[in-house]
């Protein structure tokens, strides 16, 4: 299932690296014939390899007719502005790793700063401050602050 996964994510960066716009429009079930494989299939691999915090917005369309809208967010400050908006209440560790990981790709954060950051979200970090339930909570709150402070870097 992974190699399919991998297969289907590469497919569809080529695609978008081959657009003029950085956008892709697909059907979710002519994809899903081409790789011969389930629609859930092509949901798993945009809910896991094309998220915000990988640089990419997903609008979508079920249905008989359903179509995928893969964007790639290219403004830097929009994409900083728009996960700021749009910042989960609850991040697990592994969310927000990928998201810092998507930041020092796009060079707003360099090796250091990814360290860091990583080690300020970590369970370990939050496990003597709260309980297990706020972790995610408060992760996201300072996850918040150093978007923040990207833009405020920016400026």
């Amino acid at each position: 299932m992974a190699g399919l996964t991998s297969e289907i994510e590469m497919f569809l960066k080529a695609m978008l690296e081959d657009s003029v716009d950085g956008m892709l429009e697909i059907g979710r079930n002519d994809l899903a014939l081409r790789f011969d494989c389930a629609p859930s299939q092509i949901n798993y691999v945009l809910s896991t390899r094309f998220t915000p915090y990988n640089g990419y917005l997903i609008e979508s369309k079920r249905g008989g007719n359903g179509f995928i809208k893969i964007i790639t967010v290219v403004d830097e400050d929009s994409y900083v502005s728009y996960l700021i908006k749009n910042l989960k209440k609850h991040m697990s560790q592994n969310d927000a790793e990928s998201l810092f990981r998507d930041l020092l790709r796009r060079k707003y954060f360099t090796d250091n700063d990814c360290i860091m950051a990583r080690y300020a979200i970590s369970d370990k970090a939050l496990a003597g401050i709260c309980d297990i339930k706020q972790r995610n909570a408060i992760r996201s709150d300072i996850i918040k602050n150093i978007l923040l402070s990207l833009l405020a870097r920016s400026n």
